[in-house]
């Protein structure tokens, strides 16, 4: 049986060394949960945020088996929880993430300039209660604030730019995840809109408004491009990681 932690930082030994800051809101408790099969004395767990399942320790099948519902990406802590994945689950996905380094020092000059390099016909705003319901209406922009799973959660903690043009989202940097340092990044633009450099410029916002909080902005990749955005705003890449997509369905983080 799977049982949620009420405390997380029971299993937090488990996921020591692990650099990965929706890890760390699992264990803080700001948002996402932590799931074992031994809540007395744990020795495997799973954190799950959004649809990220990170799953450490000793490997658990009925704990991989029991994954929660719908699109979820698993991230083994090593090739034993791979391999166990991989009998678990013959058809998930395999694929590659990129790991930016989480020590950025940032050009704070350089950020300015992308962050005024707006085009004109564009408009770019903070994520307030209007524009999180306008977020919601759209795949493409939805993830800038579902994780959190409320309005009033995602003003509370969570940070966001969004671009406008017409009326419409067409671009946008936004909090995927909180936790007590910081933000996690998710970035997206509609497919017309892309190559404009629309990306950069709300990523630039969202940094510039964490360094003045006080708040670190991770970054992590799906893909290439990803990288290559990051890179473009002072960040450094660090190692690829494995992950599994344990359903259908192109995702934008």
């Amino acid at each position: 049986m799977i049982y949620e932690l009420e405390e997380p930082a029971l299993a937090a030994g488990l996921f020591d060394g692990w650099q990965e800051t929706l890890i760390y809101s699992c264990l803080q408790k700001v948002m996402g949960r932590v799931l074992v099969t031994d809540p007395a004395n744990p020795v495997s767990a799973m954190a799950f945020v959004g649809c990220f399942a990170f799953v450490a320790g000793e490997p658990d099948r009925e704990l991989v088996l029991g994954k929660p519902g719908g699109f979820v990406i698993m991230v083994p802590q090593d090739g034993a929880w791979a391999a166990l994945i991989e009998d678990c689950w013959p058809d998930a996905r395999k694929v590659t993430r990129y790991a930016i380094r989480k020590d950025t020092r940032f050009d704070v000059d350089a950020l300015r300039s992308i962050a005024g390099s707006l085009p004109a016909g564009y408009e770019l705003r903070a994520i307030d209660s209007g524009l999180y319901d306008l977020c919601l209406q759209d795949p493409v922009t939805a993830d800038f604030v579902s994780p959190f799973g409320s309005k009033e959660k995602y003003l509370a903690l969570g940070r966001g730019f969004v671009i406008l043009k017409e009326g419409r989202i067409v671009s946008g940097a936004s909090s995927y995840t909180r936790y007590r340092e910081g933000i996690e990044i998710e970035v997206d633009t509609v497919p017309e809109e892309r190559r404009k450099g629309l990306a950069r410029i709300a990523c630039a916002s969202l940094i510039l408004r964490c360094l003045d909080e006080g708040l670190y902005p991770s970054w992590d990749a799906q893909n290439m491009d990803s990288v290559r955005i990051a890179e473009k705003l002072g960040y450094e890449f660090d190692h690829e990681y494995t992950a599994y997509w344990l359903s259908d369905g192109e995702r934008t983080h």
